[in-house]
């Protein structure tokens, strides 16, 4: 593989660099204030006005909808590899960037789907505005009483009656859902229980006022409330047209896996993006504060902690450049055993280094004077969101066994 940025990367990188040391890092003192303001007039899920001013920045310097791939935007599109190294960049400031640029989760991936599978008429109402930056929308897969790591568990019926689709169930950890701009869900459930396994699910486009939809309360992260939510939502007779099924009945398995692939990517570089902004606040730390007559950066234990970081951050870096260039050249489908190591090996790298990050900063490390905690709770998260550990483990040991199996 290539390791050097193509020339489009290279300018988008110089280009992205620029805005977030000019405009977006500069804004971040400007976002908190807004969203404590936001938050003691009962609107935590409003987006602070300063995020709107950087979007129309961000538009104006070309920096948007970087995310969409050269093989669905021909015309100035990047590959799955050119995006990463900016989504890393946006890792730097995770709760502003990603949607400054339009390129936050979990919109993302669901413009992708819409732009794969969705048909002209989903795409006109839904995805050009979503495109626009215009409207919200959320992924309504997970359930609080299955285990929803095996997306063959969900129990939520999608059952159609003449020509409407009828949605019954529960779903939490709708990510998206609570922010007063979401409009559309994208909902999976079962519509063949007969079936084969994998051939069970489908997903349909609800939009969010439509009857018998009732939002049950937002779910916190380790305390802290996400400006765009994490919803609980019931649907108790949802009624939608029959136009509202995406691609094919019984294909939801099918487009989960393709949303999950380069989103994967995005989220692991992005955490890269957060392990190296902690270790730039770690070396910064060590080398202003003195213990017993010593400036931290000289005890061994805390050079062990730098060095290693470092190490980590590269070896992670290179396993996801390389995973995100296998979906280039050879399909999600063919990297799928690398898809699953880097959902394990990035966020536990970034939440050792994050964690070390908060201990050399002693106290202030656990406040909201730097970014380390809310960074630590957030990483520690995507140990779990889009399946956690275990799950991608057992993947990467059955396709190990298999391979091995072949080959003997």
């Amino acid at each position: 593989m290539e390791f050097s940025n193509s020339l489009k990367a290279e300018k988008y990188l110089s280009e992205l660099r620029a805005f977030m040391e000019q405009k977006v890092l500069p804004a971040e003192s400007i976002y908190h204030q807004q969203r404590a303001a936001l938050i003691a007039a009962g609107e935590p899920h409003s987006l602070p006005a300063v995020v709107e001013v950087l979007k129309e920045a961000a538009r104006a310097r070309g920096l948007w909808n970087l995310f969409l791939p050269d093989s669905l935007e021909p015309e100035h599109g990047l590959t799955v590899t050119d995006y990463a190294v900016l989504a890393e960049l946006t890792g730097w400031s995770p709760e502003i960037a990603p949607e400054v640029l339009n390129c936050s989760a979990p919109d993302t991936g669901n413009m992708e789907v819409l732009h794969l599978f969705g048909s002209d008429e989903q795409k006109n109402q839904w995805l050009h505005p979503l495109l626009a930056g215009e409207i919200r929308s959320g992924f309504a897969m997970t359930e609080p009483d299955v285990a929803s790591s095996d997306a063959r568990n969900i129990s939520t019926s999608i059952t159609r009656i003449g020509d409407e689709y009828v949605i019954n169930g529960r779903k939490w950890w709708t990510t998206g859902a609570m922010d007063p701009r979401c409009t559309i869900l994208i909902v999976m459930g079962v519509t063949d229980p007969e079936a084969e396994s994998h051939h069970r699910q489908s997903m349909v486009l609800v939009p969010i006022n439509t009857p018998g939809v009732r939002i049950i309360r937002n779910l916190s992260v380790f305390g802290y409330e996400d400006q765009h939510g994490h919803a609980e939502i019931l649907f108790e007779n949802v009624k939608v047209p029959v136009s509202h099924l995406i691609g094919t009945q019984g294909s939801g398995f099918e487009i989960a896996q393709a949303r999950l692939g380069p989103g994967r990517v995005h989220h692991c570089m992005r955490a890269i993006g957060m392990a190296e902004r902690a270790l730039s606040l770690m070396v910064e730390r060590a080398g202003e504060r003195t213990t017993f007559g010593t400036l931290l950066s000289h005890q061994g234990v805390i050079q062990e902690w730098i060095a290693n970081a470092r190490i980590d951050i590269e070896q992670a870096r290179l396993l996801v450049l390389k995973t995100a260039w296998l979906i280039d050249t050879v399909g999600t489908k063919a990297a799928r055993k690398e898809i699953a190591a880097i959902k394990v090996v990035v966020p536990r790298m970034a939440q050792e280094i994050i964690d070390h990050a908060i201990q050399v900063h002693g106290a202030a490390g656990l406040s909201q004077d730097t970014p380390l905690a809310s960074m630590y709770a957030g990483i520690r998260t995507l140990r779990i969101a889009d399946g956690p550990d275990e799950v991608h483990l057992r993947d990467i040991a059955r396709l190990e066994i298999k391979n091995r199996r072949i080959t003997k």
